[in-house]
């Protein structure tokens, strides 16, 4: 159950990542170039791109994204990480919102209207139609973009959570199963919890001595 858990938890960063570096993308290089483009050009390169952009490499991050996310909320909470849970249901609130929806219904609409419209041979009618149409798709990609960022880092945040090992008593786990609990435990759960049993140990002797001074042990 743990290894599947943190499978998901990867697997949710790894999708969270790839659609925010597709969205960047569009914003640090892609649009700035076409704007600098001959508009003609440019809009016949953005419809290229638009019907293109509808494969199976596309899909998984775009449309599974809030899905694999929502199954690492599941896998969360019924694992008892309910802060892990709580930042992964963060994470697919904002992208299906501000990423998934948005796109639906504002970027696509755009992208439809435009691959509708022919190219014409006048550089200045093509010019505003270029414009027309980059300047508003420009503001909701960023948007997007930003949204899908948040929603990267939240995941990133359920990752932390999801591995952060929940506050142990040694003393009181040692005395309900002590060698079952210490076989179970990882090399890197050994070592963080080393100091706490060294201060149960300490403890232990201080308080031996207060009961039974030196010379005064029970034989």
């Amino acid at each position: 159950m743990r290894s599947r858990v943190l499978g998901l938890s990867v697997t949710s960063v790894v999708f969270s990542g790839a659609i925010f570096g597709f969205f960047y993308a569009w914003v640090c290089s892609t649009m700035w170039g076409l704007d600098r483009a001959d508009p003609r050009v440019a809009i016949a390169a953005m419809q290229a791109m638009n019907a293109s952009v509808r494969n199976a490499v596309f899909f998984p991050a775009f449309f599974l994204t809030p899905v694999v996310l929502g199954l690492t909320v599941a896998a969360a909470h019924f694992s008892g990480r309910g802060a892990a849970a709580f930042w992964f249901g963060a994470a697919a609130a904002v992208y299906l919102v501000f990423g998934l929806m948005l796109t639906l219904t504002v970027n696509v609409p755009m992208n439809e209207a435009l691959a509708a419209s022919a190219v014409p041979d006048d550089v200045a009618a093509a010019r505003d139609i270029w414009l027309d149409y980059s300047q508003r798709w420009q503001v909701w990609n960023q948007v997007r973009a930003l949204a899908s960022g948040i929603a990267l880092v939240f995941a990133a945040l359920g990752g932390k959570a999801m591995t952060a090992l929940p506050p142990i008593s040694p003393v009181t786990t040692l005395n309900r199963h002590p060698v079952r609990y210490l076989l179970a435990l990882t090399a890197a759960e050994t070592t963080q919890l080393l100091p706490s049993f060294g201060r149960a140990l300490a403890l232990s002797l201080v308080v031996d001595e207060t009961v039974f001074p030196s010379g005064c042990w029970p034989k």
